[in-house]
This record gives C-alpha cells, structure tokens and sequence, in this order.
C-alpha cells in the first residue's frame, strides 16, 4: 500500500450549502474513523482536484461537470480516452473512459458507479484514481490491464438530485434518483434488458469481455461498524458458475479486503440482513437471478464484484474505500489475469444440466460470524409508526452472527432446445442482445416437444415496467408443427444457462415471469351458452380423461363450480385442437435425448 499513501492530505473547505440541501433527518450517530487512505486526498490548491475533494465531500459534481472535469484530463494525458458507448431515454450520452498503457489492447476490469444513481461514491473514487493514474505516477496499475470505467450508468436519474433521496446515506448533500427516468431500476434489468442504459451496458459487456466487473453501490439494512462491504453471486456455494465464483472467494475477497485493513477500513463480505429490525437473526446468503449486475456476470462466466459500502458512514469515507477497493481490484485482475482467463473458459465449457429456480432458508445456519462487530440500538416509541423503533446508539458492540443459507425447493433440467415462434420477435430481440445462439428453420417439421400450460396464473403487481405473472405450470409432450422461421436454441453453448433462466417457465428471471406474453391471459374466443353447453356436455360423455379433471375441478375449487360461464369456459377450452394462446406457453422445449 506504501505507493498508495505518498500524498499528503489536504481537506478544508466550509461551504456553506443552502438549507434545501441539508439532510431532512437526522441519522444515528457518526462513528469516529481516521485511516492512511486520507492521504489519497488531493492538496486543496492542486489544479488537478476533483470537484467531490474541493467541496470537501459534502456535494458531489453533475453530469456536465464530471463530463468537463474528464475532457480535460484525456486532453492532459495520452494514457486517457472517452468515448460514448450509448444513449440514456433522455438522449444523453453514456460516457466510458479507458485507462490504458501502451499500444496493446490488455484485458480488461471493467468499474461502473451509479448504476443506483444516489449512491455515486464510485464516481468520486473513479475520478480521483483516474487522476492519479494519469498523473500521480499510478500508472502501474496499468501494467497488466486497462481499466474502463463509467463515472455514472444511470445519469438521467443522477440528474434528479435532491436531499430527499437517499435519506438514508450520510452524503453527498443532494443524490440522484434510484431508477431511471421511466423509473426502472437498472439492477433489475440485465435480464429483461428494457432499459436503453441496459442495453447499452449488456452491448459493452459482450464488446469487453472484461475479466474482471465492478459494480459500486451503498447498502441499506442496520448500522455496524464496517465502512467497505462486498460480495458476489453465490457467495458461499451459491454460484452457478463454480471456476469465477471461486476465484472471486479464494483470490479476490482476501486480497481485497487485506488491502483495504492496511488502508485503515474496517471490511466485510456483505451482510445483507435477514431481518434489520433484529439483526442478530442473521445475515443471508444465497443464489441470485441474471436481473441483478452480479448474477448476470455469473450467468455469462464474468467474475462480479457488487460494492456495498455502508450507508451511514461518511461520504468522505466511503469514497476513499472505493478508492483503495478499486486499485486493488486492478493489482489483483492484473497478477491473475490467466487464472481468470482459464476460470471463464472453464465455466463457459461446462454445461450445467440444471437450473435452480426456487429455494428457502436453511432451518439451521451454514456458518457463524464468531466476532460480528455490530453497533448497540435501543427502541422508542414513534408517533409516526404507531410501534416501537429502532434508535441506533453508536456504542460499538460485537456479537455472534449466524449466517443463513437456502435449500434449493425446486430445480428444473434443462432439455436439448427450445423453440420460440417467430411472431416473438420481442423475445428473439432480447436473445440476440444477450448473446444467445439461435437459428430459423427453413422448413416445416414436426416434432413431440414439451408443452407448458399456465395453471390459475396471476399478476402480482407491477415492477420495472412490467406487470409480474405467477402461475403453477402442467406440462405435457405432445406433437407440435412448427412452421418455416421458427427458431430453435440450442442449450449446449456457452450462454446455455442464462437462456434456460429467460425461457424456463418455471424461472423467477424468466420472460414468462416479467410478464412478456399478456395475451396468453386473454379468454379465448366464446360463443353463445347453449352451444357451448351443448358441446362441453357431449366432450364430458365421450373423454373420459377431460371429465376426471373436471370433476376434480368441480371437488377442489367451488367458486369454480358455482360459475356457470367459468365451467363453459373450462370445457371449451379443452375441445378439439383446443386454443392455441389462451394459458398455452408459446414456448416450447425439445426434451434431452
């Protein structure tokens, strides 16, 4: 760390800001911190200062001032370059800038900040390691790889600054908006990929192909005394794919978190709580789907990194963690650039044959924190809540924590390929955007393929711009005519896993699930009640196998039976070729041989 800390810092600056932009709470109490990383911190009269160190970490720079600040310093140094890698839905441009040394092309860690737009301290950090990268001697950092790092992923949301967001971060004074400026949250969208900013991210992860991705956050949950938290997807034994997941728990979290002890942080794999009321219930560990930043980068081979410093401790603090987490990250990418490179290859060759979609906590805990060191709260009662809160005291406590992992309650296998009908050009779209191999028949065939049928489906709500369905599933095999244009994906290739969670049914990350098919929940087409009691009652007398199940129906469900249309419905619905959208899944799956 020695090269890290040559500085000397410099950080004095009172400003005063106007009242709108203090905070509209007051939060627990600070818990004092001083750490060697305060050297990073550029002198107040260096020309090279960044806009979050002259304000003495109270604001944090907009969009057009980051934008200025890195022209600027691509124009100062020939080791900086930007480019715009997308649009936002409010047509502004998406910014990255690359690090590099030298004429050759290295591999690449890819940083990205503000993905959640009001938690920006990777932005500030970025900015400063940037500097000193260009200009600070830091170029080292550059021997093996060469950073590419966007300063904010979800700027039109960055831009809706106001102390009303993010109340619970300790700074910057204003912060941007969580989503997105049609109020998507981008950390939800790597799968269903709606988002411009998404897809524009999704286009330069497949461009890049980094070996290692960062992605900076601030958490929520309950006050403790780590400042600089991070974790992965399947921390502990989780991961889908096992060669990144183990470099990242082997390689990475110890040496990133040694680097960020000698500067002076308090480090942790994050612990998201189980219950934040009660912390000592524990802390969760488990899968992750590819909506989240993480999950993706294990779906698709990516070692993935989520940053979540804590949100009660100061913005000056957290920003210099990211910073030391962040030179770090580039040491150990570039030391162990051929073991990443050989654990993406592995995970890209294996060929899982199952998908886990569905899991529930451990009655047990899979481990314990012997010393977690905690932060003392007492409880009062609220005049708002009507109930008794929590107080958070700042008296530094240390306690046994259990930590909680899943059982897996239903997992699926994954079949030779699923056929998707060509009038599905959203789902084709989103195929194709991710990477997924497929290919069009040219003629007609015929197949016995799986059929999925929706079994009392229903619309949760609404998330991300989507209204969310849920639904058991009946499947059967049965002959299927696909015409010419239909498309088979194969899950034998190296993106298999990722397209069984957006095709699978059953997947909790599926397209299904996110609500892409809305007109399989449209009635079929009807006709008056005399016919269709004349044909369900001659359908009851000759197929003995539609009258078991609706009898059944009749036994089980008496809303049911007390509907007359309901029953019609019912019957009509399972006569001659039947309706081929009404609850049908359009697609379908060729089973393994």
């Amino acid at each position: 760390m020695a090269p890290l800390l040559r500085r000397a810092s410099a950080l004095a600056l009172s400003t005063a800001l106007p009242a709108a932009a203090q905070s509209p709470i007051d939060l627990p109490p600070e818990l004092p911190w001083s750490g060697a990383s305060e050297r990073l911190i550029a002198a107040a009269d260096d020309p090279w200062i960044t806009p979050a160190e002259a304000a003495g970490f109270r604001t944090t720079p907009r969009y057009a001032e980051v934008r200025a600040w890195l022209e600027r310093l691509a124009a100062a140094s020939p080791m900086i370059s930007m480019e715009t890698f997308g649009h936002t839905g409010e047509g502004r441009d998406m910014l990255l800038v690359r690090a590099h040394k030298g004429a050759a092309r290295k591999p690449v860690v890819l940083v990205q900040a503000g993905i959640h737009a009001g938690e920006i301290d990777g932005k500030d950090a970025g900015l400063m390691l940037l500097r000193d990268i260009a200009l600070r001697g830091r170029d080292d950092l550059l021997d093996k790889v060469d950073l590419v790092f966007v300063p904010i992923y979800n700027i039109d949301g960055h831009e809706r600054m106001s102390a009303w967001n993010f109340v619970h971060l300790r700074g910057p004074a204003l912060k941007g908006h969580d989503a997105n400026a049609r109020d998507i949250d981008l950390n939800r969208d790597y799968a269903k990929a709606d988002a411009p900013e998404t897809r524009a991210m999704i286009a330069l992860l497949r461009r890049l192909d980094p070996i290692l991705y960062v992605d900076c956050h601030v958490s929520e949950g309950f006050d403790m005394q780590y400042d600089v938290t991070f974790t992965y997807a399947g921390w502990g034994r989780y991961a889908r794919h096992r060669a990144t997941a183990d470099w990242l728990e082997r390689r990475f979290g110890p040496a990133a978190q040694a680097a960020l002890t000698a500067a002076g942080h308090l480090p942790i794999i994050y612990p998201s709580p189980i219950d934040a009321r009660t912390p000592a219930k524990g802390i969760r560990y488990g899968p992750e789907g590819p909506r989240y930043s993480t999950g993706y980068g294990d779906f698709i081979g990516v070692p993935t990194v989520l940053v979540e410093n804590h949100m009660l401790k100061p913005y000056r603090q957290r920003v210099l963690g990211t910073y030391v987490l962040l030179d770090a990250a580039l040491k150990i990418a570039g030391d162990d650039a051929r073991q990443i490179a050989a654990a993406k290859a592995a995970d890209r060759a294996s060929r899982p044959r199952e998908l886990l979609t569905r899991w529930t906590p451990m009655e047990q805990p899979v481990g314990w924190i012997e010393r977690f060191k905690g932060v003392a709260f007492d409880t009062y009662m609220s005049p708002a809540s009507g109930r008794r809160e929590q107080r958070w005291t700042g008296r530094k406590v240390t306690f046994r924590m259990p930590v909680i992992g899943q059982r897996a309650t239903e997992t699926v296998a994954l079949p030779a390929a699923w056929w998707v009908p060509a009038a599905h050009t959203e789902v084709l779209d989103r195929l194709r955007l991710h990477g997924i191999d497929f290919a069009a028949i040219d003629r007609g065939r015929t197949l016995e393929l799986d059929e999925a049928r929706l079994v009392n489906p229903k619309i949760t709500g609404a998330s991300e711009g989507r209204y969310l369905i849920a639904t058991a599933l009946t499947h059967r095999t049965i002959p299927q005519v696909l015409p010419a244009g239909t498309v088979r994906v194969p899950s034998d290739q190296p993106n298999g896993l990722l397209a069984a969670a957006l095709l699978e049914p059953e997947s909790q990350d599926s397209f299904l699930a996110w609500g892409f098919f809305p007109e399989m929940l449209a009635p079929p087409p009807s006709t008056d009640a005399f016919i269709l009691a004349a044909l369900g009652d001659k359908l009851l007398a000759t197929d003995p196998a539609v009258r078991a199940a609706f009898e059944k129906r009749l036994l089980e469900d008496r809303g049911f039976a007390a509907d007359p249309d309901a029953r019609l419905a019912w019957l009509y619905a399972r006569a001659g070729p039947g309706h081929p959208h009404h609850l049908i899944y359009p697609i379908l799956r060729e089973p393994a041989r």
